[in-house]
């Protein structure tokens, strides 16, 4: 077990398609074998447990949202998240909601207050792959996309977990999770959080 000042809330981003989850989870399970107590934390789940008692029916519908909405499920779903006394708490998120007002941070500098996260991590991927990943998931209801605006997706994640970072002083690192290469991208999360 980690000392209490050695625990890590690690911040994993990821625009839709790049492999996010897939690879938190196999972080996890890496952890977990080195004897290592870990939580992880969908953001947009705990924001949706939330929603739903407003009658919200689906996570994809949580972006469609006014701001202000948004900005009440976030402090809610941090204010959870942070009473987790795990060695590793991984917050599995996104570094922007795009909303019909425009891109809207999924880490403001208050949930930065709330969450006080150790380390950032950009889970990323080629363009082509993530337009691919997008168009062959038929699991969830994503909304019609180009290879330029996915390259413009990325860009807005790196800006936005660029301030996160300045804002925390906690590091920020991208990481490529590159077609087959989980196990590999999973080892190189592990070492960039000290681990």
């Amino acid at each position: 077990m980690l000392g209490l000042e050695d625990n890590k809330k690690i911040v994993i981003v990821g625009i839709p398609g790049v492999g996010k989850t897939t690879v938190v989870n196999k972080i996890a399970e890496k952890l977990n074998q080195q004897n290592k107590s870990v939580s992880v934390h969908s953001f947009g789940t705990v924001m949706f447990e939330e929603a739903k008692k407003s009658g919200v029916q689906s996570r994809d519908e949580l972006r469609k949202l006014n701001v202000e909405q948004q900005k009440n499920l976030q402090k809610k779903a941090a204010e959870t998240i942070a009473n987790s006394q795990e060695d590793v708490i991984i917050i599995d998120t996104h570094a922007f909601i795009s909303t019909k007002e425009g891109f809207y941070p999924g880490l403001p500098n208050y949930l930065i207050q709330i969450l006080k996260p150790t380390h950032f991590i950009a889970i990323s991927a080629k363009p082509q792959e993530i337009y691919d990943r997008r168009t062959n998931d038929d699991t969830r209801n994503r909304d019609i996309i180009s290879i330029g605006s996915i390259k413009k997706e990325l860009d807005v994640q790196d800006a936005m977990l660029s301030s996160c970072s300045v804002l925390s002083g906690s590091p920020m690192k991208v990481i490529l999770n590159d077609e087959g290469k989980v196990e590999k991208t999973a080892d190189t999360v592990i070492n960039a959080i000290g681990l």
